[in-house]
């Protein structure tokens, strides 16, 4: 996977990169890539090929919870593999095949992601909006997507794994996100990721912890 850089895409990471909303603060960063193999992506594939064919062959048909739909056609699998190689990009210390992340993706429509968005994202809209007179949040991000993967011809997914296998929770996390959007044409995947952290939780941890030189002097009390 080749890292495309995107003029529009660092706009939205720079506002996004750590939004700061009082009590709570917004992380957000978007992604590019080209699906061309780099690397160890040849080796991951074929793991990941192997992996999936596994599972397959376990599942049962009545398990609703399966993503076997997905993985019936070989041009579904490899969309599910350059998936999970663009988390490796975007992750590169988090080892997805562990934990099948293959399972963890559903497909989604536009629609079903702006009504997210908007939900979730509506405090950095609106700071959005006081700070750039050119479009409202989404309206920007629809176009930076669009110039990198034409989302009209796109299959967007979302990632939502359970929380042993989500590298996105960080401490505090109140909750995460994490859409791809791929282009089979183009051989493209545009990856965003965003979440909420409480800064209460945060601040609660530093309240735990002993100020400076508070543990020298409780030593100091101490016979050594």
């Amino acid at each position: 996977m080749k890292f495309l850089e995107y003029t529009n895409l660092d706009r939205l990471n720079i506002f996004l990169g750590h939004l700061n909303l009082g009590e709570r603060t917004i992380k957000g960063c978007l992604e590019a890539y080209s699906c061309k193999h780099a690397g160890t992506d040849k080796r991951l594939s074929l793991s990941l090929e192997n992996e999936m064919l596994d599972y397959l062959g376990k599942s049962s048909d009545s398990d609703s919870s399966s993503p076997v739909d997905l993985l019936l056609s070989r041009s579904s699998r490899k969309a599910l593999i350059y998936l999970v190689l663009t988390l490796y990009q975007m992750y590169p210390d988090y080892d997805f095949s562990a934990v099948k992340a293959h399972q963890f993706f559903s497909e989604e429509s536009w629609d079903t992601f702006k009504q997210i968005f908007n939900n979730y994202m509506f405090e950095a809209s609106k700071e959005w909006t006081e700070r750039n007179e050119d479009g409202s949040l989404l309206e920007v991000l629809y176009k930076a997507l669009d110039e990198v993967v034409k989302l009209a011809d796109c299959e967007i997914y979302v990632y939502n794994p359970n929380p042993n296998a989500d590298p996105f929770l960080e401490e505090g996390a109140i909750w995460s996100f994490c859409f791809l959007f791929y282009n089979r044409k183009l051989k493209r995947v545009a990856g965003f990721r965003f979440c909420c952290i409480s800064n209460l939780a945060n601040d609660a941890f530093l309240g735990d912890s002993p100020p400076y030189g508070e543990d020298d002097e409780i030593f100091d009390d101490m016979d050594m």
